[in-house]
């Protein structure tokens, strides 16, 4: 009888797997971080020179520092929906990768841990390279900054588990429409671009209960060294998100491949 593995072994396992496939195909990791750079140097940048400065709680900073850490946690949301979707969907649907996996001592429970901390790092990832441009052009003012990479693990933990959630719910390509569908909205209603006092009042409480608008608030309060209570919101909201989304992709991966 084979010996089963820890949950950590297991975890492990499926990330170095993972890592073993896609280091072949590095350049699929440039189109998630170029993105937000591209965002970032148009918007960020070139806007900014028509905007002298812009106001964060109640201080001001130059307006490519307020864009700044919205596209940074862009970055850790689009690493985090690629591969929790697109990815995902084709190991289950057609390649019956995890079917395969259930062949040897792994569990439901390891396939998701694993691959939701593989879409979490490849997040975390496409963020430290987007983190190293904002230092390279000086849009970091504050030592609070070096928790936005965690910031930036905990967004794609949250996105990770529920983008595999929904994506076992799939059932044909043509329902990533409707991935676009709610990954635009959520972008630009995010607050990145302006504040969230340029909404309606209606719309300012939905957009605060919004996840990718949690994620902008935590790392711009991480980086421009402007922490409120509103952070703490923030990371309690993504680890119930996560954690949430981890226990439905569990259930979801025992009804479509052991029932």
């Amino acid at each position: 009888m084979a010996a089963s593995l820890t949950p950590l072994q297991a975890t492990s396992l499926l990330v170095q797997r993972n890592y073993i496939v896609y280091k072949a195909a590095w350049k699929l990791f440039l189109t998630g971080f170029l993105e937000p750079v591209l965002y970032l140097l148009s918007i960020g940048i070139g806007v900014g020179q028509l905007i002298e400065t812009f106001e964060l709680n109640g201080e001001p900073i130059p307006y490519a520092e307020f864009v700044a850490p919205g596209m940074l946690a862009a970055s850790a949301f689009n690493g985090a929906l690629i591969d929790m979707t697109y990815n995902v969907f084709f190991k289950l649907k057609y390649d019956k990768l995890y079917d395969q996996m259930l062949a040897t001592p792994l569990t439901t429970a390891d396939i998701a841990r694993g691959e939701i901390a593989w879409g979490q790092l490849r997040g975390a990832a496409y963020a430290a390279a987007f983190l190293l441009v904002m230092l390279a052009l000086d849009l970091v003012s504050s030592w609070w900054a070096l928790l936005a990479l965690p910031a930036t693990l905990l967004i794609g933990f949250a996105f990770s588990a529920v983008c595999m959630a929904l994506t076992t719910w799939m059932t044909s390509w043509q329902d990533f429409d409707k991935i676009t569908l709610v990954q635009l909205p959520l972008f630009l209603f995010s607050a990145t671009f302006f504040p969230l006092s340029a909404f309606p009042g209606w719309l300012q409480i939905v957009v605060e209960c919004t996840p990718l608008y949690r994620g902008v608030v935590l790392c711009r309060e991480l980086t421009t060294g402007s922490i409120t209570s509103a952070s703490a919101v923030s990371v309690v909201y993504l680890v119930v998100m996560g954690a949430v989304g981890l226990a439905v992709v569990r259930r979801r991966l025992d009804t479509l491949l052991v029932t």
